[in-house]
């Protein structure tokens, strides 16, 4: 863990040195580069190469696409308690993200014309879903729902498959309840090829969304353009604010639970006003480690990925906060205090407000999706929700009369812009 107090020498440099974390080496960014071209020239040739070589997954294309059948009979495997917890977290999401469906509508303006906005769905999408050794059931859910919410027609998923195409029996059963039928065993750099360029078995979607590994998220990033993307979610994030009326094995247990991811990128922020809650929450955690199924990946996260941040006051700490812009923000602080600092804090990708609100609750069951920011992008992105599967188009309808009134502002700009054939495709109306 690392120790920083606000105020001290070089804080701001030292915030920004360990948000910055490393640079996305040039090496990586390489070895993504060549597998997304060799995806793109040689298609489901070189896809199968690559879940041969980096996930143990020997496949012909034909197998690559997970049937129906097998998506029904992992619903019905799955235990009864699986089942309810998979439907009860379904049923949360789209209540709330019902909610954030956008209407489309039409007004008059000034000139006497009709415009307005009309919302359709992105016609096919690709949802990547993290699994390999930890199988992100609930990201199905996350990103499936929402893409059923927004009504969009042809919805592919993709994971990767260990030895013998083998996928987790609860991440196909979250396919299955969500309404997925499109699902390929394919994860990694070459899933994110086969979306934006396509293959002889895959066809090319128009937008991917998913969280990734670095690997996955660099893939994004560079398909850019010739596909759209949601954003680029990385490896996880979580800060803690806690005052002294935070128990220490809550935050601690809060704080392990993203590390738990164990990518070794991921970051963990623990920021108080008090020398004796840091210390409390770090014994915790060592505590606590010892009986932790993921220790060791754990200890890894922490070694490099902990920073503490010791702050004189509210605002400072809300400071810290707006510049890190956390993933996951838990204010375990005391109730009179909570809802005023979660009004400060304006670029975090989820807050969880109390004591009794941990960053699980948002991954697993509250209802908004755990698509969020990475790596500051939370100072411009939000997270995922069910606009981002809907394009906007705007709708203007003019007859001669508002033609006519707007007449002078086009002749206007035409002439300040010197582009007169502008001005020209509306004198001509009028003249007639």
């Amino acid at each position: 863990m690392r120790l920083i107090r606000h105020g001290e020498k070089g804080f701001d440099r030292k915030l920004a040195e360990f948000c910055r974390g490393a640079a996305v080496p040039a090496r990586l960014a390489g070895s993504v580069a060549s597998i997304l071209e060799d995806v793109r020239r040689r298609g489901d040739r070189a896809v199968a190469t690559c879940a041969a070589k980096f996930d143990g997954a020997r496949l012909r294309p034909s197998e690559f696409r997970v049937s129906r059948e097998e998506l029904a009979a992992a619903a019905r495997r799955i235990s009864a308690d699986d089942r309810k917890a998979i439907l009860a977290a379904r049923a949360e999401i789209e209540a709330f993200n019902r909610r954030g469906l956008p209407r489309g509508w039409q007004m008059r303006n000034q000139h006497g014309a009709w415009v307005g906005e009309r919302f359709d769905p992105i016609r096919r999408v690709g949802l990547y879903v993290p699994g390999g050794e930890v199988p992100l059931v609930s990201t199905v859910l996350m990103t499936a729902v929402l893409a059923r919410l927004a009504g969009c027609p042809e919805i592919a998923a993709f994971t990767p498959a260990k030895a013998g195409g083998r996928i987790a029996p609860g991440l196909l059963a979250a396919l299955h309840f969500s309404g997925v039928r499109e699902v390929y065993r394919i994860g990694g750099v070459q899933a994110i090829g086969a979306m934006a360029f396509g293959t002889g078995t895959i066809p090319a979607v128009d937008k991917i969304f998913g969280p990734g590994n670095a690997y996955v998220c660099e893939a994004k990033r560079q398909v850019f353009g010739i596909v759209g993307i949601d954003s680029l979610p990385g490896p996880s994030e979580v800060m803690v604010i806690a005052d002294a009326s935070a128990r220490a094995d809550w935050a601690a247990a809060d704080l392990m639970a993203q590390a738990e991811h164990g990518s070794g990128r991921e970051k963990i922020y623990l920021v108080s006003t008090s020398a004796r809650v840091i210390a409390a929450i770090v014994g915790e955690i060592e505590a606590q480690l010892g009986s932790a199924a993921r220790a060791e990946r754990i200890r890894r996260v922490l070694k490099d990925g902990f920073l503490a941040v010791q702050a004189d006051s509210i605002g400072q700490m809300a400071e810290v906060a707006n510049y890190v812009a956390p993933e996951h923000l838990e204010l375990m602080v005391k109730s009179s205090s909570a809802i005023a600092l979660a009004r400060r804090i304006t670029t975090a990708g989820a807050i969880m407000i109390g004591h009794e609100t941990p960053t699980v609750l948002g991954d697993f069951a509250a209802g908004p999706s755990h698509v969020l920011p990475t790596g500051r992008a939370g100072r411009y992105f939000g997270g995922l929700r069910v606009a981002d599967f809907l394009r906007r188009t705007s709708l203007i309808r003019y007859d001669r009369s508002s033609l006519r009134r707007a007449a002078p502002t086009i002749a206007a700009f035409s002439a300040m812009e010197r582009l007169d054939a502008h001005g020209r495709s509306a004198e001509l109306r009028l003249r007639g």
